[in-house]
């Protein structure tokens, strides 16, 4: 921006971002409808609990990232932004389970279904992740997804086909549209506050989130929500989104391992983390809070990885 108005700077951006079609996953999209609010609402909204005081010691920015650093959340309602989005229906029902925003879908009761399905190339079919039931685990070899691709793009074209046959029959389209798949596009307004989009932003760019909806995810945070609250985002990143959560066993273990650092120094070997493991976690064969706990301290740089012990 070239004005040194803050107010038109703002006006520009918001215009800019307006209705423009961030393209997601082959034909879906995310755009920005409207946005009521910036950084300034925050504040505005914190300094009416906080009084005009707070001001005198604390700048916007340090007092944007006191509230999200000790989850003081109400002054993030204060600013709303409604979108419109197109997106699978298998990736829609993860969508709306979060039910902190209003919404408006496209009604196959009443209009044609959107003629367009997500489609896997070759190389994005991913297998089953053996040690977590609701995830993925490494990519397919493209060869062997080829044919994956070809029975999904057969399974697709036939679906559409007895839609459309049935429509032609003078079904009525509520009944009609029941065998089409969940890859079919849908769209949809959704309206939310702050506040609640940064938890839904927060669940959804996680790395365990599904591939699908965390590329709605990053498109809405990284294109939209960044550029519209520079300051909520960069606390955001700092306290929510690359932050680390530590329980009470975590503390435990990170203590124990430090009281026996003395013997063989860190990073601590395999052997040493479960010597210094939660008692509740040493009858467990499989238990995957032990196996957080590890993640976390290896990626801390205390314990060294499975491999390398």
């Amino acid at each position: 921006m070239s004005t040194t108005d803050p107010a038109a700077d703002r006006t520009a951006l918001l215009e800019s971002l307006r209705w423009k079609k961030f393209p997601v996953l082959d034909d879906g999209f995310v755009a920005l409808v409207d946005c009521m609010g910036d950084d300034g609402s925050v504040v505005q909204a914190a300094r009416v609990s906080y009084g005009e005081g707070t001001r005198k010691v604390s700048d916007d920015r340090q007092l944007i990232r006191y509230l999200l650093r000790h989850a003081h959340t109400t002054p993030f309602e204060m600013a709303e932004l409604k979108f419109v989005v197109r997106v699978p229906m298998d990736c829609w029902r993860q969508w709306i389970r979060h039910r902190t925003a209003s919404i408006n879908e496209y009604s196959t009761r009443y209009s044609l279904a959107i003629d367009s399905m997500q489609s896997t190339h070759d190389d994005e079919w991913r297998s089953q992740a053996a040690n977590n039931r609701q995830g993925s685990a490494g990519l397919l070899s493209r060869s062997a997804g080829h044919s994956l691709t070809q029975s999904e793009q057969e399974l697709q074209s036939l679906a559409r086909r007895v839609y459309e046959e049935r429509l032609a029959a003078g079904i009525a389209r509520e009944q009609a549209r029941k065998d089409l798949p969940l890859s079919t596009y849908t769209e949809a307004y959704w309206k939310i506050d702050l506040h609640n989009l940064l938890h839904f932003l927060a669940l959804r760019m996680d790395s365990h989130a599904q591939l699908e909806i965390r590329r709605y995810a990053e498109t809405i945070g990284q294109q939209i929500v960044q550029p519209l609250f520079p300051l909520v985002w960069e606390a955001f990143v700092d306290y929510r989104l690359e932050a680390m959560r530590l329980t009470k066993l975590d503390r435990d273990v990170i203590q124990r391992l430090a009281a026996a650092s003395g013997k063989h120094g860190l990073p601590a070997s395999q052997a040493d983390f479960l010597a210094a493991q939660d008692p509740s976690w040493i009858a467990l064969e499989r238990c995957r809070e032990r196996d957080e706990c590890h993640s976390k301290l290896v990626q801390l740089g205390l314990v060294r990885p499975a491999e390398s012990n």
